[in-house]
């Protein structure tokens, strides 16, 4: 074959039009070898090793005016072996390229993919094992965006839905058998529109990059379905490709999620995607050597310092990336890039992202990571989510993470399932509301920081927090000690399934308060898919195995009333910036919009200095409410189910994203968690003279009409009351020719 010396930039195997650059870092390899696989008449791998030998600056390469698009490759790298130093080179075994842009085949788990035999841990296995190793494929890199442009949602008018790709759609009845399950599957039209009636601006996928079956979990019959075990970190998940079935091992999943991304822009929904850069498939000293761990096992993994043999884990998985090198920086930041630049994609979110920032030991906001995020002009453009915490010492790091980031809020989480289960901590819940101020305001960063939710892929559903008190995982074949078993959940009497219509009525009642709560706090909300329906997983909050009916979507028995409760709020925040402001509340008087200009306290504490609310002269930006009509007190926050929320129209602070000052109606919200029926006074005229009910979930106060100033409503247990300033409508206008005659003579007289 003729071979060119080539360039050692860009990493990877790149495809120009003609011919394939291939380049590989590697500091401590001795040789590489590019290994090309074809098969024979009888479909058996034939291997043709091609030997590196142009080196600059630590990176092999190579240009092949041959190799055309769907050629399959790995790599075999000669160098030193000595695990008691860190040293794992083994060119018995094929390695994948961790910059392949696709992948084909799975790995089977053969001994000949380890380095030592089995119960020799210090030995030394020569068993070749490229013919059970999932390889590379050179991918086509072309593709007719047609004029695609990123949605671009700023984030105080985005809703975050997150999504399994298989998951979702692998049930659903108006997708082709063929497509379900797949990238193909997202861009449907029946996907694309039920998102777009909730509202939704922003899908975040759980992983796609190419990630592998654990043995673990094959042997008990189960596979990895969440896909936290990424071993390609540049390859769109080879299963989740209908073109990829049909024609496997030539890269045409590439070209699919490609068009998945288009079709939801057309939409305007975004794609964010989560990934796992905090460690790899490998596991630790006794996983399998299938790519990073034989290329250069010190570069790109933290060891032990005083031991190198073993790998630091803060990620329970067995290794981490070792974040304090260049190289394993630059394979993060390479892959951002092109998830961004060529995949089009619309951020990221960052699963245990504080092991990113774990430098040195403890979790630091100023790591060479991040400061790599801040300055890079194309992901430090795009939406970037960190789950802030891993397993290791300080993880939890919620409102630790530079301006630039927002955060999955789990204090969000713990405190509206506490409230909504009887147990509120109303100064706590009335922070929560109010955009977490007291977690993100200090480092200069806005509401929308917090990313709100109480459901997520891991736990249980919205429809299984209100079905079930304990975790039912017996499924995964961990004898129920997987998972985690402090849910904050509640069962209103009956575990798991029933048909007593008093629980189903207060179960009901309950879901569509979390998703009132959830849609009209500060902050961005994040629905996990399904909640909108009713889905269930029958009390496993922890399906990262299954791979099957518990945990896909049933679209055969969704709950439509919840369905269109969910779409109808996510409508009402939509339509009104009071419940999405772009700056924390003050707790100071306003009366115009530009009077609001600096973030402050989360007005958690008393928000006015009159006990009596009516004689204000100004209305504040926000005003907590006792039932008895007044301002909450200090007293006030220790005692208590009821809490009320006034928000300003007129003190949204700021202006919109083209600079127009925001105003909006005022609203009145009262959260009812307890068990008892309340009478709640509303305030006086000052604040408005009179209400309308926008918003009840328990559905008693739909004919109500018009409230006056300082009237008393019941707010029934259990339940949310959203009032809404009213606004008499308009006179009638005659419109007729006599009409028009009559105003004009009127207008003449006038004049005179």
């Amino acid at each position: 074959m003729e071979i060119w010396p080539g360039t050692p930039y860009p990493l990877g195997a790149t495809y120009d039009g003609s011919g394939t650059n291939v380049a590989l870092f590697s500091e401590v390899a001795e040789r590489v070898e590019l290994c090309l696989f074809d098969e024979d008449d009888d479909g058996a791998l034939v291997e043709q090793r091609i030997e590196l030998t142009e080196v600059d600056a630590h990176v092999w390469h190579a240009y092949l005016p041959a190799v055309q698009p769907g050629q399959r490759y790995g790599y075999r790298v000669h160098g030193p072996w000595d695990p008691a130093r860190g040293l794992r080179c083994n060119p018995a075994k094929l390695l994948l390229d961790p910059y392949a842009k696709a992948t084909t085949r799975d790995l089977d788990w053969d001994p000949s993919l380890f380095s030592y035999p089995f119960g020799e841990e210090d030995g030394h296995n020569d068993d070749d094992s490229a013919a059970h190793m999932m390889l590379g494929v050179v991918i086509n890199p072309f593709f007719d965006w047609e004029g695609d442009r990123r949605p671009e949602h700023p984030y105080s008018r985005t809703v975050i839905y997150e999504a399994h790709v298989k998951g979702l759609t692998r049930l659903h009845p108006e997708i082709p058998e063929e497509q379900r399950g797949t990238y193909a599957a997202m861009a449907h039209p029946a996907i694309v529109e039920h998102l777009q009636r909730l509202g939704i601006t922003t899908v975040e996928l759980m992983p796609v990059h190419q990630f592998i079956q654990d043995d673990a979990l094959l042997q008990r019959g189960l596979r990895n379905y969440w896909g936290y075990n990424t071993i390609g970190f540049f390859a769109p998940h080879a299963d989740y490709s209908a073109a990829d079935r049909a024609e496997p091992g030539r890269g045409a999943q590439v070209q699919e999620f490609k068009a998945m991304v288009k079709a939801l822009h057309a939409a305007g929904i975004e794609v964010v995607l989560d990934v796992v850069y905090n460690h790899t498939a490998e596991g630790n000293h006794l996983g399998p050597t299938l790519s990073l761990k034989g290329i250069d096992n010190e570069a790109y993994y933290r060891l032990v310092e005083d031991d190198p043999r073993y790998y630091m884990d803060y990620t329970g998985t067995g290794n981490s990336l070792n974040v304090r090198h260049p190289h394993a920086l630059q394979l993060i930041m390479d892959s951002l890039r092109y998830w961004v630049t060529e995949m089009h994609v619309d951020g990221f979110r960052f699963d245990l992202a504080a092991t990113l920032a774990r430098e040195f030991y403890e979790v630091d906001r100023l790591a060479t990571f991040f400061e790599l995020v801040q300055q890079d002009p194309v992901v430090s453009q795009v939406k970037l989510i960190a789950e802030p915490w891993d397993v290791g010492p300080g993880g939890y790091q919620v409102g630790g993470f530079p301006p630039q980031w927002s955060e999955w809020n789990g204090k969000y989480r713990d405190t509206v399932r506490d409230f909504w289960r009887g147990e509120p901590a109303l100064g706590e819940f009335a922070s929560r509301l109010a955009g977490s101020a007291d977690l993100y305001e200090h480092s200069g960063r806005r509401p929308f920081a917090s990313i709100n939710f109480v459901t997520a892929h891991d736990g249980f559903t919205l429809r299984d927090l209100v079905s079930y008190a304990e975790k039912h995982n017996e499924a995964n074949g961990e004898d129920n000690n997987d998972g985690e078993s402090h849910n904050r959940s509640q069962n209103f009497g009956v575990e798991g399934e029933t048909d007593d219509a008093d629980v189903l009525r207060a179960r009901a009642l309950t879901q569509r308060n979390i998703l009132t709560t959830l849609l009209l706090s500060q902050g961005v909300p994040m629905l996990l898919h399904g909640d909108e329906v009713g889905r269930t997983q029958h009390g496993n909050n922890n399906t990262y195995a299954q791979d099957s009916e518990i945990a896909w979507m049933h679209w055969d028995g969704i709950d439509e009333p919840l369905l269109e409760f969910t779409a109808a709020v996510a409508r009402l925040r939509a339509e009104h910036p009071t419940f999405r402001r772009r700056r924390f509340f003050t707790g100071t008087k306003v009366s115009e919009p530009e009077s609001v200009e600096s973030a402050g306290a989360a007005g958690v504490a008393d928000a006015t200095d009159a006990t009596d609310i009516t004689g204000q002269s100004r209305l504040d930006d926000i005003v907590w409410l006792h039932p008895e009509g007044r301002a909450m007190q200090d007293g006030d926050w220790s005692e208590g189910h009821v809490l009320g929320m006034f928000l300003n129209g007129q003190g949204i602070a700021g202006a919109d994203e083209r600079g127009r000052p925001v105003t909006d109606d005022h609203f009145l919200l009262y959260f009812n968690g307890g068990a008892d029926d309340v009478a709640v006074k509303l305030p006086g005229a000052r604040f408005a003279e009179k209400w309308q009910v926008a918003l009840e979930t328990a559905g008693t106060h739909a004919d109500d009409g018009v409230l006056e100033a300082g009237a008393t409503i019941e707010v029934c247990a259990r339940s949310v009351l959203v009032l809404q300033e009213y606004a008499a409508p308009p006179a009638a206008v005659d419109h007729s020719v006599e009409a028009s005659l009559a105003a004009a003579a009127a207008r003449r007289e006038e004049a005179k």
